[in-house]
């Protein structure tokens, strides 16, 4: 019994993403998809970190004007921290200042306003 695979023409391929919070949606390639979403999800082991990784990276390719498989060939052979680094990174151009992702350094005061704060 043989069987023919083709792709249906009435059927769009192509996945649809958006984020509610951020009021993001946008029309990618569901190749693309599928090969960004494999990569994150080898690199991190979670299928919904791979999720939102996969989504930022589709955000940023298009914030910056570049292919997200570029983008990806840039990023492949990284571990998890100069993975998530980069992402940070690419992230926090496109964030306001007040809210930048993986900035570790506390907050230190001036010493004369320090000693006007009560415990």
């Amino acid at each position: 019994m043989s069987s023919v695979n083709f792709s249906n023409p009435d059927l769009d391929a192509t996945v649809r993403l958006f984020d509610k919070f951020y009021l993001f949606e946008q029309d990618v390639p569901v190749d693309q998809y599928d090969a960004v979403l494999s990569f994150f999800n080898q690199a991190f082991g979670d299928p919904l970190a791979a999720k939102n990784f996969t989504i930022s990276l589709f955000r940023v390719a298009e914030s910056s004007k570049r292919p997200v498989m570029d983008l990806l060939a840039e990023i492949k052979d990284q571990d998890k921290l100069k993975l998530t680094t980069i992402l940070c990174y690419f992230l926090n151009n496109q964030r306001s200042n007040t809210t930048l992702l993986g900035v570790n350094a506390g907050i230190i005061p001036n010493q004369y306003a320090a000693r006007n704060v009560l415990p």
